[in-house]
């Protein structure tokens, strides 16, 4: 979203957006609030604010609410005229090792708040590695409550579920917590605390809170300055979801 490119919709055969790549299809959601935020500021301030400088600030404000440590954000970012569905479809995915989720937690990216959909994790549930038995590492009553909630059958792939279970609603390190007792949602996310190139992270997150906002907060700077467009480059649109 640095360029606000994933805000873009196709337009039948001419424009191939993001909204639909595998990491974004029933995923990223709030699209509504930022085409709201963007008709507000257009009445007031005509072609001026652009909607990646939106969506930073309203990400920004959003993690405050639910608790987050605050974070400058510089302004001045144009909109991307182009979507990249191919580059979208490269995001970190449940399914990969570690090694990638590696490279590319080092590139951009961080979570600790939000849902995920059951097929992202149903394999921990009941066919763990193809042995058609649990994740041995997943404690007990979470997984019990996990397989109620995710029955092993297809109509529930799309059922969303926390993140983190025990402080859904607030930013904290609760997640980190989860996976050092074996509580993590994510076979991709429980890896980080059995290896030994990351478990010492997961670890000092889990025990000091403050430590984990301050490296959020210097992480999304550091996100929100990835491909920025400034100057003459890109535009500043006037709907968020279409190019002028």
């Amino acid at each position: 979203g640095c360029d606000a490119s994933i805000l873009l919709d196709d337009i039948d055969s001419t424009f191939v957006g993001e909204k639909t790549a595998r990491a974004n299809q029933n995923s990223v959601r709030g699209y509504e609030v930022i085409d709201k935020i963007k008709a507000n500021v257009e009445k007031a301030c005509p072609l001026t604010v652009s909607c990646t400088d939106i969506l930073t600030l309203a990400a920004r404000e959003a993690a405050n609410i639910v608790r987050a440590s605050y974070w400058m954000v510089p302004l001045g970012r144009r909109d991307g005229q182009t979507a990249n569905k191919t580059a979208a479809n490269e995001l970190p995915s449940p399914f990969e090792s570690l090694d990638n989720i590696i490279a590319k937690f080092n590139a951009k990216g961080a979570h600790t708040i939000g849902f995920a959909q059951c097929f992202t994790f149903k394999q921990r549930l009941f066919n763990f590695g193809g042995s058609r038995k649990p994740d041995p590492d997943l404690e007990a009553s979470l997984l019990k409550g996990l397989q109620t909630v995710c029955p092993d059958q297809v109509d529930s792939d799309t059922t969303l579920v926390p993140l983190d279970s025990v402080t859904t609603n607030r930013f904290d390190n609760s997640y980190y917590r989860n996976l050092v007792n074996s509580s993590g949602l994510l076979q991709s996310d429980h890896v980080l605390s059995t290896d030994n190139r990351t478990a010492s992270m997961v670890l000092s997150y889990s025990r000091y809170p403050y430590l984990f906002l301050k490296d959020f907060g210097a992480s999304m700077v550091k996100m929100a300055n990835i491909g920025v467009l400034t100057g003459q480059d890109g535009e500043i649109r006037k709907n968020c979801k279409v190019v002028n």
